[in-house]
């Protein structure tokens, strides 16, 4: 992380573009840690959407070129050194073969963050912010549980008013359900998710509380039936993805999480509410590898259990890796501009 830093940030606010290719899951990487900079000191940022010609877009990072953007994308380009921004923050392939030449095309001036593992040309980023179960290594490699995101308690209470009506009146306790699908790790057949939604079922009725259940895009149909035929005579809300997403709001006013062990970033999004967060089981497709090493870590950090069909209770210190990873990218801008 050697080299002078064009710009001190005693000038005014830094400048940072978020980059990625607009997918609303890999930019709120690079946006939640701009976002976390900016808590931390005053940031200007400005979002930036990178997209290839269909022709190219799944050709080498290496070969590509800027002639191969397609003309979709946001401009890149700056006429003059103090328009390139002080830091650039992108997540995603797309974003690789420009991230890689951003120092020279700035003359130096801006330091280059990458979220998740690049997997090319790792040593031609100022920083890397990676998640520890990918096991990722290196002087530049700054490691974090889960990945970057944008939830905080008070974007999560922020968002909370818009739903109260619909929310407040539930009983206690509240069940936020997150439900993920189908990767390559795992799987969500029906019968499996019919399973899961009976035992959720039992566990809320025997509780005498609520539910607010939402599914991901990758969440199959089948199993979206399946469950909401099991759950739907509870006291609560399934989000059927009409109008504006409650998943902040169920998340502020939930007692308890309940969260499919197939999606690295709802486990510890999850875990940063401070919340009990309750692990439920897919069907795995291959066994071990990283999401192992993340629920590991997360249960080693007292935030998540495997859900056993009751709601107990606990507590412990929340997760706040995103602000973690924003104290090391200002520590190694000041350590690059003082060196």
């Amino acid at each position: 992380m050697a080299g002078a830093f064009a710009r001190p940030r005693s000038s005014g606010p830094l400048a940072i573009w978020v980059v990625s290719d607009g997918r609303t899951g890999i930019e709120n990487q690079a946006l939640g840690l701009a976002e976390a900079v900016q808590r931390l000191t005053p940031a200007d940022i400005t979002i930036k959407h990178i997209r290839w010609r269909p022709l190219f877009d799944r050709w080498p990072s290496a070969l590509k070129t800027r002639a191969m953007l397609d003309p979709a994308s946001d401009p890149l380009d700056a006429a003059q050194p103090d328009l390139w921004p002080d830091v650039w923050i992108a997540t995603g392939r797309a974003t690789l073969p420009l991230s890689t030449r951003i120092k020279e095309r700035s003359g130096g001036r801006t330091f280059v963050v990458q979220t998740q593992d690049p997997r090319w040309a790792n040593t031609r980023y100022d920083m890397i912010v990676a998640p520890a179960h990918d096991g990722l290594s290196g002087d530049n490699v700054f490691e974090i549980t889960g990945s970057p995101h944008r939830i905080t308690p008070q974007r999560i209470a922020g968002a909370a008013p818009a739903f109260a009506e619909r929310i407040v009146p539930l009983p206690h306790p509240r069940v936020a359900v997150l439900i993920g699908g189908k990767s390559k790790a795992f799987d969500l057949p029906p019968d499996h998710a019919a399973d899961l939604a009976d035992r959720i079922a039992a566990a809320v009725k025997a509780s005498g509380g609520s539910l607010m259940l939402t599914f991901s895009r990758r969440t199959p149909d089948a199993a979206k039936a399946a469950m909401t035929a099991r759950l739907s005579d509870l006291p609560g809300w399934i989000w059927d993805g009409t109008g504006d997403n409650p998943l902040f709001a169920f998340l502020h006013h939930a007692d308890h999480i309940l969260v499919t062990e197939d999606s690295a970033n709802m486990a510890a999004e999850a875990a940063s509410t401070g919340k009990p967060v309750h692990v439920l089981p897919m069907v795995p497709l291959k066994s071990g590898g990283k999401f192992a090493r993340l629920h590991d870590d997360l249960q080693s950090r007292g935030a998540t259990r495997a859900f056993d069909g009751t709601l107990d209770a606990w507590t412990y210190e929340p997760l706040a890796e995103t602000d973690r990873a924003a104290r090391a990218v200002l520590e190694a801008m000041s350590t690059r501009a003082t060196a």
